[in-house]
């Protein structure tokens, strides 16, 4: 969606001052992951009306890296994104790729910059074939994309350096950007409220009409408050001096006044009827953009509504157009998001599943290849961080704890940290892996919920949810007999187990079925189904789960921890992937616990 019709959608609904975060593009693979993360954790706790990213200033890997950022923000996460795009070393074929990419993942906002000179050149000069300046990008983007992109040009209230003393030529320059076709503009951080506001006076007497919007620059630490106000050349009002100097050794002091100074700046803006909304330099980082949020009570409350793409299913859906007919996704991926979307990019928009999922509507899943170089989206190094070098099935199982109490954000399996959804079983969870039957996935049982649950709930308001106990698990091979035996003829406790090889046992008497495991109930609406058991998908997850076990294993050898190589190839070789539904979501009994306790 357009960042300023969704704006303006929100105005005519509400009074409540709107915010949007910056990130931008790391240097690492390892910090990219950490960036996902952090972005998936600030939108499901402050929902945002949007998040940008930064184009990469001299093109080159970090630049191709910036429309990866926006793709998968788009696509996987479901966040709304904005892509700075730059002049800066950009032929018009790099500005056509970067745009097209753009399109393709549904992102309809673009942050149109000259850009700053590359590092080690005095002055900025356009690329052959390029552009001189943002007014040229912006009518570029117009004439070739018509109304398709929203676009948002850049602001400096307090002056650039290459126009010092000249203040209304840049005015000039910026109402050629507006009338190029610009729709909004998002200003240089500052943090002289006074001068702001007398900028904004100038800019409506211009003639400039659309939103403003500040970016805002929380304050840290002292060390880069001065370094960030420098490199911007903006003026530091001396209230920030003698409240910040004194403690400038105090980090956390430091914080906390700033923190109330950035508060304090930004109630001036929003007091002058000039703003609206709030755009937020994080740097990166999560605690200083929250704690402004928090403090000026803007943060989400739990009886408020979410916006339509977050409330109406339990898996935030993704923003990319060619999805835009997927409500069913199977269990399997539900913890790794990223391959889940990377395997099925490929499916035409028809074949995403809309209501109902089998055979019929299910193509192959995308090749193991989709879903990039590495399947365990962590380095090597912080994989023997994180999970350090198990050399016994306990070892695991304790990882598997770990992550069930909180202690572990990932496993090597789970892309994602855990909700409080489990923890309605996680004594049971718990006892099983003592057991040393390892658990994957798993989901509790709900029998009409409230849609507005804050932890079970989603969908629209006014609705009841509801859940099959799952659970999806690693069983010695020598127990599955013993597993089959028991549930060969029950008709609620079905099951799939497949080992390594692809021989798949099951009870299920129609195993090419798909069998709904979430569903809702809604007034005015069909039940939706939106999570899903089906053998095809199961079988391709298979594909995926040993293939992390071979990476795993992989990432051992290349640091000769011979005790775990030998425990992961044993995990391939004599375990089975096994996931049980209990098709009683009524039942208070725990059945799956209690069987496999006895087993």
């Amino acid at each position: 969606m357009r960042i300023s019709e969704k704006l303006q959608s929100h105005r005519s609904k509400s009074t409540k001052p709107t915010f949007s975060f910056e990130y931008f593009v790391p240097k690492t693979t390892q910090g990219v992951q950490n960036l996902y993360d952090r972005m998936d954790r600030m939108y499901q706790s402050t929902l945002p009306q949007f998040i940008d990213i930064t184009w990469n200033a001299g093109g080159g890997v970090l630049s191709q890296l910036t429309t990866d950022l926006v793709e998968t923000s788009q696509s996987v996460l479901g966040l709304e994104t904005c892509m700075h795009l730059t002049c800066t070393n950009m032929p018009v074929s790099q500005i056509d790729d970067a745009l097209e990419s753009a399109r393709l993942s549904g992102c309809q906002n673009i942050l149109a910059l000259r850009g700053d000179p590359p590092v080690n050149q005095d002055s900025w000069k356009p690329v052959e074939g390029g552009f001189q300046y943002a007014k040229d990008l912006v009518k570029y983007i117009r004439d070739r994309y018509g109304d398709y992109f929203d676009i948002g040009v850049a602001g400096y209230p307090e002056g650039h350096p290459e126009t010092v003393g000249n203040d209304d030529t840049l005015l000039d320059h910026l109402k050629e950007k507006v009338d190029a076709g610009a729709n909004f503009i998002i200003t240089q951080m500052f943090y002289d409220g006074d001068l702001f506001i007398k900028w904004c006076q100038r800019v409506r007497a211009k003639g400039i009409d659309v939103p403003l919007i500040p970016g805002i620059m929380p304050i840290t630490t002292y060390a880069a408050f001065l370094r960030r106000a420098n490199w911007c050349d903006v003026h530091i009002p001396q209230e920030y001096f003698d409240k910040l100097d004194p403690i400038r050794d105090d980090d956390q002091l430091v914080r906390e006044v700033g923190t109330d100074l950035v508060i304090s700046l930004c109630r001036k803006l929003l007091d002058s009827g000039y703003v609206s909304h709030l755009h937020i330099y994080t740097m990166n980082l999560e605690k200083a953009p929250q704690m402004i949020l928090d403090r000026m009570e803007l943060l989400p409350k739990h009886d408020e509504p979410l916006d339509n793409h977050l409330a109406i299913l339990p898996w935030r859906k993704s923003l990319n157009p060619q999805r835009r007919n997927e409500e069913v996704r199977p269990i399997f991926w539900q913890r790794r998001p990223y391959s889940y979307v990377a395997r099925t990019s490929q499916w035409s928009v028809d074949e995403f599943p809309n209501g109902r999922f089998g055979d019929s509507s299910s193509p192959a899943f995308g090749d193991l290849d989709l879903c990039g170089a590495s399947l365990i989206r962590q380095s090597g190094k912080r994989s023997l961080e994180l999970w350090s070098t198990p050399s016994s099935m306990q070892d695991i199982a304790q990882l598997v704890i770990n992550y069930l109490s909180g202690g572990l954000q990932y496993l090597p399996w789970s892309d994602t940290p855990l909700n409080h959804e489990v923890d309605d079983i996680l004594p049971e969870l718990v006892s099983l892996n003592q057991k040393l039957i390892v658990t994957v996935n798993s989901q509790p049982q709900l029998n009409g919920v409230k849609s507005s649950h804050p932890v079970h709930g989603w969908g629209p308001r006014d609705g009841y949810v509801y859940q099959k106990m799952y659970l999806e698990f690693l069983l010695p091979k020598e127990k599955l007999p013993k597993l089959h035996d028991y549930l060969v003829n029950d008709v609620m406790l079905t099951y799939f187990a497949v080992d390594h090889d692809g021989n798949l046992t099951t009870n299920h008497h129609d195993g090419t079925k798909a069998n709904a495991v979430t569903w809702g109930v809604f007034p005015g609406r069909e039940v939706l189904q939106p999570t899903i058991v089906e053998k095809v998908s199961f079988l391709a997850w298979k594909e995926e789960f040993y293939h992390i076990c071979e990476e795993w294993k992989l990432n051992f050898i290349n640091n000769n921890c011979d005790q775990s190589v030998k425990l992961l190839q044993h995990l391939i070789d004599d375990y089975v992937l096994v996931n049980i539904v209990d098709n009683d979501f009524i039942s208070p009994e725990n059945r799956i616990f209690n069987l496999l306790s006895s087993i």
